[in-house]
Parts: C-alpha cells; structure tokens; sequence
C-alpha cells in the first residue's frame, strides 16, 4: 500500500467519507468502522488515512446516524495475517521471515473481534472511537517460535530470516496517543478515545482538497493535506522518495 498511496486514499478517506454521506441522507442509524492501531501516531499512508476516516465519522455522527470506529490490532486467521503465512513456510521447512527480532503486535482472534464489534454496536453511548482491553502486545518472533514449537519442532530445526522493517512499518504499533485520552464505557472490554476534533468546516474543506489531489493524482498535494488534518503523521522513506525522486 505505501507504493500506492492514491489508491489507499481513495478507498480509506474518500471512501468514508462517501459513505458517511450516504448514511447521513438515508437515515441509516448505524455505521461502524474497524480502524486500526496504525492510525495512531501513523508512519504509513494507511495509517494516516484511517484516521482521516475516524475523523470523518466524528464529523457526520448524530443522535440520528450514530456513526463509531473500532481501533483493533492484527487479527489471527484473517486476510495477510501472519500467522497462515508462518504456517505455509514452516510447511515448506522453512525459512520463517519475520521483519525485526523486536517487533511486536497487538494480536485477537477472529472470535474476539467479532465480539468486540457486536459490543461497539450494543453500546447506548456508541459514538466516537472505541478501544479494546488488549493486554500485552506480542514479539512477532515469539509467535513464530511457539508455531514451530506447536509443529512438534524444536527453534533450531527451522531457519528463522530477519528481513527488516517494510516501509510505513513500527516496531511497535499503539492504541492511542499522548493527545488522547481515555474514559470507561459500560462495557469493561471497551473504553472510549476523546481527542480534540476538527472543525467541520476545516475538515470537509481538506477532504475537497483530497479529492482533487486524488482526481489529479497529485501524491505531493495528498501527502501534504494529510499531513495537515494529522499532524502527527510522519510519511515514510519510501513515500518521500516518491515525493522527491534521487537524480539519475
């Protein structure tokens, strides 16, 4: 996705925000998103993009379209999961490659994101961002090590290959920032993330931008109108080298 930021734009804030519109104009009474850890404190253009989607439900949520998003980690077992890729190559004999000795993950499973989505919904108070009880995040190392070891094989039997962190990635991925703060909800799993919003005016007024840096495919002008709706947003090497490519 980072080698394709007008397509990850389009489909995450343009899409969003197509949709919110739609719910809004139709009266639909529910929407939520499943957002993502990366949206906190992003260094990928999916991560900076998914927050611009939280924005964009904080922007159009009403007591008549109550609108919600979800911030959840990799989820085991689903699509580009690690795990049935680790599984494969343990099946081949190997190598494992897994990007940093030191990364870690917030991991669920498909049952307990199905539950945590079905209790966002149940909420009286679902507006706004919500975050689940998690625990300890989890060393990608680790995690390929105990799926050797439940393979009935022992670390040394298997080459374990360290390729290095993909562009737009972090060592270790958070739930909420340092501008966020939290608060409790009635459900225990659950607590919900305050921040300050932007303006609607402001933020319809990026979006536009977006959308014409979109339609021209401007990745300059997108990265730049990004950055301006998340500050924090830090675009990747990778990205920068788009921006600015070496002379030949």
């Amino acid at each position: 996705m980072e080698a394709n930021p007008i397509a990850v734009i389009r489909n995450n804030a343009l899409g969003t925000w197509a949709l919110a519109n739609a719910a809004v104009q139709y009266d639909v009474p529910r929407v939520i998103m499943i957002s993502t850890d990366k949206a906190v404190n992003p260094r990928s253009v999916m991560g900076a993009a998914k927050r611009v989607a939280e924005l964009v439900l904080l922007r159009f949520s009403s007591s008549r379209t109550r609108m919600s998003a979800l911030r959840l980690g990799n989820v085991l077992g689903s699509h580009g999961s690690v795990v049935p890729l680790f599984k494969q190559q343990i099946e081949r004999g190997g190598p494992l490659t897994v990007t940093h000795p030191d990364a870690c993950r917030y991991f669920l499973s498909l049952r307990e994101t199905v539950d945590l989505i079905l209790a966002v919904a149940a909420l009286n108070e679902g507006i706004g961002i919500f975050i689940p009880e998690l625990g300890e995040p989890v060393k990608i190392l680790d995690l390929a090590n105990r799926l050797i070891r439940e393979a009935g094989m022992n670390a040394g039997e298997i080459e374990i290959v360290f390729t290095g962190l993909r562009p737009g990635d972090k060592l270790s991925e958070e739930l909420f920032s340092t501008s966020e703060w939290l608060e409790p909800t009635a459900d225990s799993r659950l607590r919900r993330v305050n921040c300050a919003r932007m303006s609607p005016s402001r933020l319809d007024s990026a979006l536009q931008n977006i959308f014409e840096g979109v339609r021209s495919r401007n990745v300059a002008s997108l990265i730049e109108t990004l950055s301006s709706i998340v500050p924090e947003y830090q675009p990747s090497e990778m990205l920068r080298g788009l921006l600015n490519p070496s002379p030949v």
